[in-house]
Protein backbone atom coordinates (compact mmCIF):
# COMPACT_ATOMS: atom_id res chain seq x y z
CA UNK A 1 0.00 0.00 0.00
CA UNK A 2 1.24 3.48 -0.54
CA UNK A 3 0.19 7.00 0.41
CA UNK A 4 0.77 9.31 -3.06
CA UNK A 5 1.60 13.07 -2.61
CA UNK A 6 3.79 13.87 -6.10
CA UNK A 7 5.58 16.94 -4.36
CA UNK A 8 8.55 18.46 -5.60
CA UNK A 9 11.45 18.27 -2.89
CA UNK A 10 15.02 19.80 -2.25
CA UNK A 11 17.96 16.92 -2.78
CA UNK A 12 21.15 16.49 -1.37
CA UNK A 13 24.45 15.35 -2.98
CA UNK A 14 27.40 14.20 -0.76
CA UNK A 15 29.20 15.06 -4.10
CA UNK A 16 27.91 17.10 -6.64
CA UNK A 17 26.88 14.68 -9.97
CA UNK A 18 28.99 14.55 -12.81
CA UNK A 19 26.20 14.46 -15.39
CA UNK A 20 23.64 16.74 -14.69
CA UNK A 21 20.87 15.15 -16.69
CA UNK A 22 21.31 11.85 -15.03
CA UNK A 23 22.49 12.83 -11.45
CA UNK A 24 21.82 9.75 -9.54
CA UNK A 25 20.67 8.92 -6.40
CA UNK A 26 21.07 11.93 -3.61
CA UNK A 27 21.96 11.97 -0.11
CA UNK A 28 18.94 12.95 1.85
CA UNK A 29 15.88 15.29 0.89
CA UNK A 30 13.64 18.06 2.50
CA UNK A 31 9.91 17.40 2.24
CA UNK A 32 7.72 19.71 4.12
CA UNK A 33 10.31 20.91 6.18
CA UNK A 34 11.44 17.87 7.36
CA UNK A 35 14.50 16.77 6.39
CA UNK A 36 15.40 12.68 5.80
CA UNK A 37 18.93 10.87 4.87
CA UNK A 38 18.73 8.41 2.56
CA UNK A 39 20.42 5.25 4.68
CA UNK A 40 19.52 2.48 1.89
CA UNK A 41 18.63 2.05 -2.17
CA UNK A 42 16.21 -0.62 -2.28
CA UNK A 43 15.12 -0.53 -6.04
CA UNK A 44 15.71 1.78 -8.69
CA UNK A 45 13.92 1.99 -12.50
CA UNK A 46 14.06 4.22 -15.27
CA UNK A 47 11.45 5.39 -17.80
CA UNK A 48 12.62 7.44 -20.74
CA UNK A 49 9.73 7.47 -22.91
CA UNK A 50 7.94 10.59 -23.97
CA UNK A 51 5.14 12.07 -22.02
CA UNK A 52 2.16 14.00 -22.73
CA UNK A 53 2.52 17.03 -25.73
CA UNK A 54 6.33 15.59 -26.35
CA UNK A 55 4.58 12.23 -27.01
CA UNK A 56 2.04 13.77 -29.32
CA UNK A 57 4.30 15.47 -31.22
CA UNK A 58 6.09 12.59 -31.58
CA UNK A 59 3.75 10.22 -32.69
CA UNK A 60 2.00 12.95 -35.15
CA UNK A 61 5.42 14.23 -36.98
CA UNK A 62 5.93 10.39 -37.92
CA UNK A 63 2.04 10.63 -39.26
CA UNK A 64 0.66 7.44 -37.39
CA UNK A 65 0.46 5.93 -34.33
CA UNK A 66 1.60 2.73 -34.75
CA UNK A 67 4.89 4.60 -33.97
CA UNK A 68 5.22 4.27 -30.42
CA UNK A 69 7.11 7.20 -28.77
CA UNK A 70 9.11 4.53 -25.90
CA UNK A 71 10.96 3.64 -29.29
CA UNK A 72 12.82 7.07 -28.48
CA UNK A 73 14.56 6.74 -25.12
CA UNK A 74 17.19 8.74 -23.22
CA UNK A 75 16.96 12.22 -24.97
CA UNK A 76 17.97 15.35 -23.05
CA UNK A 77 14.87 16.70 -21.07
CA UNK A 78 13.25 13.39 -21.78
CA UNK A 79 12.55 10.58 -18.81
CA UNK A 80 12.19 9.79 -15.13
CA UNK A 81 14.82 7.87 -12.87
CA UNK A 82 13.22 6.29 -9.99
CA UNK A 83 14.03 5.36 -6.73
CA UNK A 84 12.49 3.38 -3.68
CA UNK A 85 14.77 4.55 -0.53
CA UNK A 86 14.40 4.21 2.85
CA UNK A 87 15.93 7.06 5.10
CA UNK A 88 16.64 7.26 8.91
CA UNK A 89 13.46 7.60 9.74
CA UNK A 90 12.97 3.89 8.83
CA UNK A 91 9.64 5.12 6.41
CA UNK A 92 10.04 4.02 2.72
CA UNK A 93 9.56 6.49 -0.49
CA UNK A 94 9.49 6.96 -4.57
CA UNK A 95 11.21 9.67 -5.26
CA UNK A 96 12.28 10.50 -8.84
CA UNK A 97 14.01 13.17 -10.85
CA UNK A 98 12.26 14.26 -13.90
CA UNK A 99 14.25 14.95 -16.70
CA UNK A 100 12.23 17.84 -18.56
CA UNK A 101 13.43 21.26 -17.96
CA UNK A 102 11.50 23.70 -16.30
CA UNK A 103 11.52 27.46 -15.47
CA UNK A 104 15.43 27.51 -16.79
CA UNK A 105 15.60 24.35 -14.75
CA UNK A 106 17.38 21.30 -15.66
CA UNK A 107 14.99 19.71 -14.14
CA UNK A 108 13.29 18.89 -10.32
CA UNK A 109 13.04 15.93 -8.19
CA UNK A 110 9.41 14.24 -6.69
CA UNK A 111 8.40 12.52 -3.48
CA UNK A 112 6.26 10.24 -5.71
CA UNK A 113 5.10 8.17 -2.42
CA UNK A 114 5.31 6.96 0.93
CA UNK A 115 5.27 2.93 0.79
CA UNK A 116 3.20 1.36 3.74
CA UNK A 117 4.52 -1.91 4.44
CA UNK A 118 1.94 -4.33 5.75
CA UNK A 119 -0.95 -2.22 5.64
Amino acid sequence: MADFYSEEIEVRFDREPLIEKKPGLPSGFTWRGQEYIIVELLKEWHDYRLRGRAKCRYEKERGSYWVRSSEKRGSWGVGRDYYRVQTQTREVFDIYYDRAPIKGRKGSWVLYRRVVEGA
